[in-house]
């Protein structure tokens, strides 16, 4: 009897490209997942659209309209119980979110970067490709990592690296980051479901 698809939530904060390719991969057969929601931290999220657009159960909690990050956390908790999510994907989900005591362990993220190395507050997006640049770095990548209660510091999962060009802008650098994003975040989840990887503090 073949084993049921791990049902995943993934929780966006801009355009969700990150959704459409684990969509992609699953469609594809190479992860054996299902999405069961997609939670936007923000309205104006085009994710939220190409989310729909997907045939995925799209939800917007606005970020701003919470005044702490544990009030925020008690309206998305419910939506990922609800949806028997059994792994939460952070896919460029900008907001803080304190994780469930239920959910200990059961949180990824994807970080564009080869952390410990440009992690932490502040550090998303463009930010760190410009960090990176700056320091003439040879070499980034990104990482998946299972999530705690603070900034990019969970046990990792998989890292992907790729080479910094001479002349390489932000906006390229990314999108060779981004590349490497479409690989590792599959891959994460197969070695999750595998039973390869499993969140350990230590």
């Amino acid at each position: 009897m073949s084993k049921e698809p791990l049902r995943i939530a993934t929780l966006i904060s801009g355009g969700g490209r990150t959704v459409q390719n684990l969509a992609e991969c699953i469609e594809r057969g190479e992860v054996a997942a299902e999405i069961v929601a997609v939670v936007s931290s923000r309205s104006d999220a085009y994710g939220v659209e190409r989310a729909r657009k997907l045939g995925l159960p799209a939800h917007v909690v606005a970020r701003k309209a919470y005044d702490s990050p544990a009030d925020f956390g008690a309206a998305v908790w419910p939506i990922l119980r609800d949806a028997g999510a059994e792994l939460v994907c952070l896919c460029g989900f900008l907001s803080k979110l304190p994780i469930a005591p239920d959910y200990a362990g059961r949180v990824i993220n994807i970080h564009p970067a080869l952390l410990p190395k440009y992690g932490g507050k502040g550090m998303y997006g463009h930010h760190v490709h410009e960090a990176v640049l700056a320091a003439g770095d040879a070499q980034t990548g990104c990482t998946i990592h299972y999530c705690d209660d603070e900034y990019d510091t969970g046990p990792i999962i998989v890292q992907r690296t790729c080479d910094v060009h001479d002349g390489d802008t932000p906006d390229a650098l990314a999108d060779r980051v981004f590349e490497q994003e479409c690989v590792a975040y599959p891959e994460a989840i197969r070695m999750i479901i595998e039973g390869s990887v499993s969140f350990d503090r230590g």
